[in-house]
This record gives C-alpha cells, sequence and structure tokens, in this order.
C-alpha cells in the first residue's frame, strides 16, 4: 500500500533532495508510511513538462489516441480497485461502505469512460453560416473548440479519488494536460494513479504530472505560473478565493468548486416517517462532504415531531472502525480538523442553540479524530452553525412557516451548492426548487449524480460546473474562423 514517488514528465521521481512526509491514518492515528514532499521546484518541473508535452506532442489532436489511453487508465486502475479501496479507507477514513458508491465503485464506472465516448460525440466546431457584414463578399464561418493547454488542478482530501477522476477524464478528453497537486492528507490514491500511468498506459510523458506535498503553497505556483492555461479546484471557498485572486496576475480562467451549506426541506405535506430519519445520512464520512444537506428545514407547526424523529435517526448513527461495514461514519481526516468541528459545536451552544445529540468526543474510542453525530435545535439561520460549512457531522434543524419562508431561509447563505426537497405533491416540490439558488438538488429522493451530469453551484459555491458538457466545454478554448464563402 502506497506509493512514495511523484509523475513527473513519464518518470516516477523522488522529491527534490529526498525529501518526504508522514501519511497518517486518521482512525488509528498511526502513521501508514511516506511519500514524496514536492517543492516549489518539483512544481515547476512538473509544469514545464506538461507546458512540453502540450506544445511538441500529438496529444491535443489525436482523438483517437486520447480515447484509448482513457480506457487503458480505466483497465490500469480496475486491476488494482480492490487494493486502491483499502487504500482509501485506510488514508482517508471513509467508511469501507462508501466506497462501493460516491468513494469509489460510482465515479470509476464512468468519469474516465463518459469523456472517452465524448470525443467522438462533442461538436468540435459547429457552422454558423455564410454572412457578409461588411459588403465586402460573403464568409464561410464556423466555431471551433480547441483545448485549452495547460491545467492547473487542485484535489481536496474527502473524496480523492472521485474528485479527480472526474476532474482527469474531461481534461484529458478534450486534448490538454494537466498537473495534480492532491491533498496533503491524502496522497496515495494520486500516487498510485500516477504509477499506473506510468507503467500501463500509452498517455505521453508530460501530459498527466502528479506533485505530492506537505506545503499547501506548492500549489500557488500553479495559480500564478505563466506556463500554466487553467486552474481547476475543489475545496473550500477560503482557498478559492486566494486561488482566484492569484489567478488573476495572468488573467488565467479558473474553475472553482467550492463550499455549501445545503438545506434538506421538507414540506408540510412530506412523508416525516421516511424523509427525516435520512436526515441523519449527513454523518456518512463524517459530515465531510461538500453537498450534504446540513441545514434541515422543516413546518414550524410540525417542529417538534420533526425534531424527535431527527433525534431518533441520530441516535441511531453507527459511527467508529471504517473498516467495518456496519459503520457509516469514520473520523474527522486530521486532529486539526476535529477541532475545528469541536470549535463550531461550542460556537453554536454559546449562540443559543441546543444540542439534543452528541455534541463530542466519543469516550468508547480511543484513538482516531472521532466526533460524536451531532444534532442542534433551537436554531436560527444567522447562527454561524447555520451559516458556515462545518464539515463535520453536525445537523442543525431551523424551522420555517410557509414555502415562501422556506425559500427566503434556503437562499440566505453565502452558499449554494445543493440541497433536498421532499413533498407529497411534486408539482409543488418542483416549483420550490425552481426558486432555490442551488447548482443541484434532489427532489423526492432523486439523485442526480453522473459523469454526464452537471456538478457545481451558485454564488460563493464556486464557477462553472464539474462532469457533464458543460464540464467538458469549460476545458476547451473558442476560436471563430471564417474563409471566402464558396
Amino acid at each position: 500500500m502506497g506509493d512514495p514517488r511523484m509523475l513527473v514528465g513519464g518518470k516516477l521521481v523522488e522529491a527534490e533532495g529526498g525529501k518526504l512526509f508522514d501519511n497518517v491514518n486518521p482512525a488509528t492515528e498511526e502513521v501508514l508510511g511516506q511519500v514524496a514532499d514536492g517543492s516549489k521546484a518539483d512544481m515547476a518541473r512538473a509544469v514545464e513538462a506538461a507546458r512540453t508535452a502540450f506544445d511538441t506532442t500529438d496529444w491535443s489532436s489525436d482523438r483517437s489516441g486520447r480515447q484509448a489511453a482513457l480506457r487503458q487508465l480505466q483497465a490500469a486502475i480496475e486491476s488494482e480497485k480492490e487494493e486502491l479501496r483499502a487504500e482509501l479507507v485506510a488514508e482517508v477514513g471513509c467508511p469501507i461502505l462508501s466506497t462501493y458508491g460516491p468513494q469509489l465503485d460510482a465515479p470509476l464506472r464512468e468519469a474516465l469512460l463518459w469523456p472517452a465516448e465524448m470525443i467522438d460525440k462533442f461538436q468540435w466546431s459547429r457552422n454558423i453560416g455564410d454572412k457578409d457584414p461588411f459588403g465586402m463578399g460573403a464568409a464561410h464561418r464556423e466555431v471551433w473548440k480547441e483545448p485549452i493547454g495547460v491545467v492547473g488542478v487542485v484535489v481536496p482530501w474527502n473524496f480523492p479519488i472521485e474528485i479527480i477522476l472526474n476532474k482527469l477524464g474531461p481534461i484529458l478528453a478534450m486534448g490538454n494536460t494537466c498537473v495534480l497537486k492532491p491533498a496533503p492528507d491524502t496522497p496515495w490514491n494520486a500516487t498510485r494513479l500516477g504509477r499506473l500511468i506510468a507503467e500501463h498506459t500509452d498517455i505521453p510523458p508530460g501530459v498527466v504530472n502528479i506533485v505530492t506535498s506537505s506545503d499547501h503553497l506548492v500549489g500557488e505556483v500553479l495559480s500564478t505560473s505563466p506556463l500554466v492555461d487553467m486552474v481547476a479546484f475543489t475545496g473550500s471557498t477560503a482557498t478559492g478565493r486566494r486561488i482566484m485572486e492569484a489567478a488573476s496576475a495572468t488573467v488565467k480562467p479558473v474553475f472553482l468548486e467550492l463550499g455549501g451549506k445545503s438545506v434538506n426541506l421538507v414540506l408540510d405535506d412530506a412523508d416525516f416517517a421516511s424523509t427525516i430519519p435520512m436526515a441523519a445520512m449527513i454523518c456518512m464520512h463524517a459530515g465531510q462532504g461538500c453537498a450534504m444537506a446540513t441545514r434541515l428545514l422543516v413546518p414550524r407547526s410540525r417542529y417538534d415531531e420533526a425534531v424527535e424523529i431527527a433525534k431518533a435517526g441520530f441516535e441511531g448513527v453507527s459511527y467508529g472502525d471504517p473498516t467495518d461495514p456496519s459503520n457509516i461514519q469514520g473520523p474527522q481526516i486530521s486532529k486539526r480538523q476535529q477541532e475545528r468541528v469541536l470549535g463550531y459545536i461550542e460556537k453554536g451552544r454559546a449562540q443559543g442553540a441546543k444540542v439534543v445529540v452528541g455534541g463530542g468526543v466519543p469516550a468508547h474510542l480511543e484513538k482516531g479524530f472521532y466526533v460524536e453525530p451531532t444534532l442542534f435545535v433551537d436554531v436560527e439561520n444567522s447562527m454561524t452553525i447555520a451559516q458556515e460549512e462545518i464539515f463535520g457531522p453536525v445537523l442543525v434543524v431551523i424551522p420555517f412557516d410557509d414555502d415562501d419562508d422556506a425559500v427566503r431561509i434556503a437562499n440566505d447563505s453565502i452558499y449554494g451548492l445543493s440541497g433536498m426537497i421532499s413533498s407529497g405533491d411534486l408539482e409543488r416540490a418542483k416549483a420550490v426548487a425552481g426558486r432555490i439558488r442551488a447548482g443541484t438538488l434532489t427532489v423526492n429522493g432523486g439523485v442526480w449524480y453522473g459523469a454526464d451530469a452537471p456538478f457545481g453551484g451558485y454564488k460563493q459555491s464556486g464557477i462553472a460546473r464539474q462532469c457533464g458538457i458543460e464540464g467538458l466545454e469549460i476545458f476547451t478554448e473558442t476560436k471563430t474562423v471564417a474563409w471566402p464563402a464558396g
């Protein structure tokens, strides 16, 4: 388990000076092993390799070659899927149950294969008709879509391989090269990918480069380098702002998939017995998901009933050892993150909210960065715990008066990433969905996830979309060309 090497220019290499850093298991607090601790110089070399590969190879124009390479990579990952599964559980601390869904199996089914298929179907050019705008003779005009160039990719630790694959597939399918910086907390899934690319695919040297580092600032090379044409980032809104600012010096576009404070909106005609208990699923993977619905909005007229059902749901959450398939919640990724979540819980108490379940560190787990499943009531939407992304197993329950009030509360946030709506009347639920400013919405349990489904947010939840046609187009430039009409 665990490859310590980086992928730069087609070669598996050590970091400058052979420097290494520890990879820690968040469930046991034990060191799993080590990985290359890349420097800014290492990152600069990776950028140069990506630039050279884009400028001097036929990768950007060889569509069939790209298709074949993506399918080779798919086969290579599948050949080590079970090893990757165990590795994810160990370094991410995610419940093994989640790896059979969004953590591994779900994206592996299509994150690379759908973009590979779309290479043949994508509208690389379109005819916009003949025109004589200046009275000098008609011209035939077309719009071409071309690769954007070198893409800097920075990914988080919560769903690392899922996010990497859903970025890598479109980036490569569209003919770009890239430099990937994985999160310091979860480097091995990326270095495994680097080894598979180097040893089992025909992807040309330099097309994909992977630089691991314990230093977050190493990633800033991607934002500031004039050799990088675009930055694609998933992570916190605070870091997204910094990337956007740094990228402005070279006026490069950014794709930002950022934070969320999504609502689980249960209307008064919904079946509370089936919908409210599902609110406890925000504890899956210790609440470490940007699209999780961490604000439960319920009718004021049925508030007490909803709280009792939610309380029972939270009391029934199974958590602990992530290798145990009966657990849906593992640890927070690090001691720092555990302390951050606990700090938010104390702030909620200080502002007048009431904890009815959890609220601390579980006494029965001697090791690991765990936080109890925590349910807050008596919450006002203006409170910190209702406005800021906690990224922990913490749910707040907020009452509303009617549909208009519910929509007002849902939209009273700097975020607009995702959400859920439940109603006994589908048309009513859809009408409410049309008024909520969020990039993805689940209505009556419908699941939108897929490589063909655009994902991203409104407001400070991000810019542009990952996946879908929109997620292919963002990695292209648009060129308009004309020649005399014949």
